[in-house]
């Protein structure tokens, strides 16, 4: 089970917190630094000092971290034309080594559009699939040849398809709960297919979806890797996990229902139930940045327990 920290810096982080929080998550072992792509904070949080952007962020991390891989849960196809997105990750990939990853989703947070002045179209899903289209078309055109594309929604002409990632291959996520299009998509895109913040018996149903979508599409379901995002609060003891859900403006027994919390040996055996369900990879939604401690016992005492 690869263990990945995943971040919502729109609540409230610079990026100095986020560098931190990055150095914290190479150093105690997880896989991954991983964060949201949004401009506007949500719930009752100020989001002071301001929002931070996802790919910008990523660019800093790639010249200060050495091993952990890098990526959005999910970039919004709103935010950027394809074409400049490909160029973003391209560039971000050199600057790691190549160690990013692309999440991609249509975007549904309609009042951070409206406060930055970003056209919020009814129409979504159609740009993500051209996106996904376009940004795997670019980076898969060979040396030498142009790429071009005319959709409904976007034209590339005689593209260069330049630069190129350094990974031959730039991992690619998609995630959601929709029952068709959903699965679809990341049948014909994606190389990891993510759940966000589901239950048990949600995960196993859009698991299912997808790997009939991917039998469908002529690929073997076992090429795509399958996750869960899930907030996460674990303590020593229950007053730890009380007071750490208190910090995030949580309830307990509603984390434990919808998340991974309790004790150390709560949360490794919930995670366990995700992995008989197909999952391999787990993005651990860390709310209160500030607190590193939690970091450290997850590393320790999670963690180590799952290989």
């Amino acid at each position: 089970m690869d263990v990945r920290i995943f971040t919502e810096p729109q609540q409230g982080a610079d990026y100095a917190t986020l560098l931190t929080v990055a150095k914290a998550t190479e150093d105690l072992g997880f896989d991954a630094f991983f964060r949201s792509d949004h401009y506007l904070h949500m719930g009752s949080v100020t989001g002071l000092p301001g929002p931070t952007d996802a790919w910008i962020t990523l660019a800093g991390l790639a010249r200060e971290t050495r091993r952990i891989r890098l990526g959005t849960l999910m970039t919004a196809a709103t935010f950027r034309l394809p074409g400049v997105l490909a160029i973003q990750v391209a560039q971000v990939d050199q600057m790691s080594g190549g160690r990013v990853e692309l999440g991609l989703g249509a975007a549904w947070f309609e009042k951070e559009h409206k406060a930055y002045g970003i056209p919020f179209p009814k129409e979504k899903f159609g740009r993500l699939e051209e996106q996904l289209d376009i940004v795997t078309g670019l980076w898969e055109t060979q040396l030498g040849k142009t790429y071009s594309y005319e959709g409904k929604y976007y034209r590339l002409t005689d593209s260069p398809a330049l630069p190129k990632p350094t990974q031959k291959k730039v991992p690619v996520l998609v995630g959601g709960l929709g029952a068709k299009r959903t699965p679809r998509l990341a049948a014909r895109y994606a190389d990891e297919f993510n759940v966000p913040f589901a239950s048990l018996a949600d995960t196993e149903r859009q698991f299912a979806r997808v790997r009939a979508a991917a039998e469908e599409a002529g690929r073997r379901p076992d090429d795509l890797v399958y996750s869960n995002a899930l907030v996460v609060c674990v303590g020593k003891d229950d007053a730890e996990v009380a007071r750490r859900a208190a910090k995030i403006g949580r309830e307990v027994d509603e984390l434990k229902a919808n998340g991974l919390a309790g004790s150390p040996a709560e949360v490794v055996d919930k995670i366990g139930r995700y992995a008989a369900l197909g999952a391999s990879r787990v993005y651990l939604q860390v709310l209160d940045l500030h607190d590193l401690d939690h970091l450290e016992l997850i590393s320790a005492q999670v963690q180590s327990q799952l290989g």
